[in-house]
């Protein structure tokens, strides 16, 4: 039975050194809003002296950044309380909810999101959509003002999708190009990122190759189970789990290589995730001991630079990638690696950019208030950049529509670090 981590919520001594690198206490202000508050509200229910629905709004409020525990000096496991407590609440509100609506989340989780045929279809229909023009028109005679606000507004920033005849021509296997391949590499796709940004998976196996490194996709591999985690279904990610890690335990490679935040950090949880099932941890901790994000791999590598980018950048980094898989430096090493560039160090950067998984959809008005804070700070620039760099595609999405709201979109453009490299080695999609 699903319970509350609450051993863990004792190592809290309430110093409230989290408070300044919470964007939810950041913006709102509320001690219920900080991770200093949600582990008190944890710690009580625990101990039945609130009820389960008085913490709901604290924990569903959480971004689940966890910035929060790189300044704990006391090493409290916030990602811990957390995760226990979003699962309890799953169970407790899926035994109030309506039979339609379970059959709605049902249908969500077990056959969209994980299921790669229903991602190519709907990957066509936004592409037909955006390229025969029916966005423009639909645009110019304002019927998208019937949608909730939350999907209009994501739809003015939509990425241009490649239609499927482009991302059938997508090899399987990039051969590296000298005789002996520095790394043999696997790459792993994702599903948001293959249907939204799958160019940027091209280049990234293109840069990999220039880069000297044997890549292959393999089509066993599938969802890495984020969305689910985040939403509390952790029996369904467990079993995504060891289904990837079946899937790559069939080849030979030297890492699974991913260019995506928050997938890389939940394919380095699963051994956390599995640690109750002794069959399958130490299977997990192979896994995840292989699974790195690209810019660890390109920074061990010389790439070929063929021009200078005459750009002054800033970097937005994706809370999982910083506070989870600690990757911190690569991503700036890359960065400042490219000729021409001028790098404006961010401020706060830290703050999460209020994306987090499907955050930004379900919580709309609460997200625009924290990425209206990260906004201030890139406007705070002594230089405004025309670049934002990111490592995510929430992340991406979420800049692109910060900079839509700013007004700054003829100004300032958002790409993913992998985007940028490419141009400076000259390598299309």
């Amino acid at each position: 039975m699903t319970e509350l981590a609450y051993q863990e919520t004792l190592s809290c001594v309430q110093c409230g050194y989290c408070l300044p690198t919470c964007p939810t206490y950041v913006t709102f202000q509320k001690e219920t809003h900080s991770p200093r508050g949600r582990i008190n509200l944890v710690k009580m229910a625990a101990e039945g002296k609130i009820t389960y629905d008085e913490i709901s709004d604290s924990i569903d409020l959480c971004l689940g950044c966890r910035a929060c525990e790189t300044v704990c000096p006391t090493n409290v496991q916030y990602g811990k309380i957390l995760e226990s407590a979003i699962e309890v609440l799953t169970v407790h509100k899926e035994q109030q909810m309506k039979n339609r609506m379970k059959t709605v989340k049902s249908l969500l989780f077990n056959q969209v999101v994980p299921n790669k045929n229903i991602q190519k279809v709907l990957g066509t229909g936004l592409a037909i959509y955006q390229q025969t023009g029916i966005q423009k028109v639909a645009q110019k005679t304002k019927i998208l003002n019937i949608l909730p606000e939350n999907l209009h507004s994501f739809e003015t920033i939509l990425p241009p999708i490649e239609g499927p005849i482009k991302r059938n021509k997508r090899k399987t296997h990039y051969a590296v190009q000298s005789q002996k391949p520095v790394f043999k590499v696997v790459f792993f796709v994702g599903c948001i990122m293959d249907t939204m940004f799958s160019s940027i998976n091209t280049l990234s196996m293109k840069l990999l190759q220039q880069a000297g490194c044997d890549v292959t996709v393999i089509k066993e591999q599938g969802c890495c189970g984020a969305l689910h985690q985040h939403s509390g279904l952790t029996d369904k990610t467990r079993q995504l789990a060891k289904r990837n890690i079946e899937a790559f335990e069939q080849y030979d490679f030297d890492f699974v290589v991913n260019s995506i935040g928050g997938c890389g950090a939940m394919l380095g949880e699963y051994p956390h995730l599995l640690a109750t099932e002794a069959d399958w941890v130490k299977r997990a901790i192979k896994f995840s001991e292989k699974s790195v994000d690209i810019s660890v791999i390109l920074s061990k590598l010389p790439l070929p630079f063929k021009k200078s980018l005459p750009y002054v950048i800033t970097y937005q980094p994706s809370c999982h990638m910083t506070n989870v898989q600690k990757r911190v430096n690569e991503p700036l090493h890359m960065i400042n690696s490219i000729p021409g560039i001028e790098l404006m160090p961010l401020p706060d950067a830290h703050m999460c950019c209020g994306s987090a998984g499907i955050y930004n959809i379900i919580r709309y008005n609460h997200s625009m208030k924290i990425l209206d804070e990260k906004m201030k700070h890139v406007k705070l620039l002594q230089q405004r950049p025309n670049v934002i760099v990111t490592t995510n595609p929430g992340c991406h999405l979420q800049m692109k529509l910060g900079v839509e709201r700013e007004g700054l979109a003829e100004t300032v453009r958002v790409v993913h670090l992998v985007e940028l490299l490419a141009e400076a080695c000259g390598i299309e999609a």
